[in-house]
C-alpha cells in the first residue's frame, strides 16, 4: 500500500512538472540579441531623440523580427543577470511603443490610440495589450509598473523609456545592452535633465518635467528631489529652490 502511494506520488509530481515546463514563458530562455534594434535605431532615430517613424514603417519587416525574438524570449529571472532582464524590458517597451505608432501611422499622439471599442480596465493606450511576452498578452503599463517600477530600484529608467511624445525623455538612438546599461543610463538621466527645452533649472529656482511630479516617489527614495537632480544638473541646485513644474507636450516626437 505504501508503495502504491508512493508511485501515485511520483506519477503526480512529474504530471505536474511536465505541465509547469508547458505553460508559456516557463521553459528557460536565453536574452535575444538587441542588434537589429540598434541597427533600427541608428537608421531612424537622430541624436535628439527625434523619430522617423516612415523609416519605420519601411523596415517593419525588420522590427517586426525584432519584436518576434522579444516575444518568445521572455527573461528567465532566475538565470538571466539583473541587467540583462533591465536592457530587455527598456528594449522592449520602446520597440513596442514604436510598433503601436507605426502600426497606426500617420497620428498627432499616442493618446489618441488603444483599442477601437471600450473595455473594461483599459483606461488608456498604455493598458491596451496589443504583444505578447512568453505567450502572455502583455501592454506597455505593465512594463513599466508592474516589472520595470515594482522589480528594480532604478529611477533612471523614467529616462530611458519612451512614450513616442515631444515631453518624453527623447529615444536614445541606441539598443540598451546589459554590459553597459550602467553608463547608459547615466547618459540618460544627464541628457534629459540638462535639457533646457525638458526642464528650466537655475540655482535658486527650477521649472522642471512633470515626470518628476508623476514620479516623485521613485526620485526622492534616498533623498531630496533636489538631491537626485543635482546628482545630474551641471548647474548647482539649492536645497531651498522653487520648484514648479512644465505641460507636458504629448504631440508626436517626430
Amino acid at each position: 500500500m505504501k508503495n502504491l502511494k508512493l508511485n501515485l506520488f511520483l506519477s503526480l509530481s512529474i504530471i505536474l512538472l511536465s505541465c509547469q515546463s508547458s505553460v508559456p514563458g516557463m521553459a528557460a530562455t536565453t536574452p535575444p540579441s538587441h542588434k537589429t534594434w540598434n541597427e533600427l535605431l541608428q537608421a531612424n532615430v537622430n541624436e535628439n531623440g527625434t523619430v522617423n517613424y516612415k523609416g519605420f514603417i519601411k523596415e517593419k519587416a525588420k522590427l517586426e523580427t525584432y519584436l518576434n525574438s522579444l516575444s518568445t524570449n521572455a527573461p528567465d529571472r532566475k538565470t538571466w543577470s539583473k541587467d540583462e532582464q533591465l536592457a530587455y524590458w527598456i528594449n522592449a517597451y520602446n520597440a513596442f511603443t514604436v510598433k503601436l505608432i507605426v502600426d497606426n501611422y500617420p497620428v498627432e499622439s499616442i493618446k489618441e490610440l488603444g483599442p477601437a471599442l471600450k473595455i473594461p480596465l483599459i483606461k488608456d493606450v498604455w493598458h491596451y495589450k496589443f504583444f505578447e511576452i512568453g505567450g502572455q498578452e502583455s501592454s506597455l503599463d505593465e512594463i513599466e509598473h508592474s516589472i520595470l517600477r515594482k522589480e528594480f530600484n532604478e529611477p533612471r529608467i523614467h529616462f530611458a523609456i519612451n512614450c513616442a511624445s515631444v515631453s518624453c525623455p527623447p529615444l536614445l538612438n541606441e539598443a540598451f545592452e546589459a554590459k553597459r546599461i550602467n553608463a547608459q543610463l547615466d547618459k540618460v538621466a544627464k541628457g534629459f535633465i540638462n535639457d533646457s527645452s525638458r526642464n528650466k533649472i537655475t540655482p535658486d529656482a527650477i521649472q522642471i518635467s512633470s515626470i518628476f511630479s508623476w514620479f516623485k516617489g521613485d526620485f526622492t527614495k534616498n533623498g531630496s528631489l533636489i538631491d537626485f537632480l543635482n546628482k545630474y544638473s551641471t548647474v548647482k541646485i539649492k536645497s531651498s529652490a522653487k520648484v514648479s513644474h512644465l505641460d507636458y507636450d504629448w504631440n508626436l516626437n517626430e
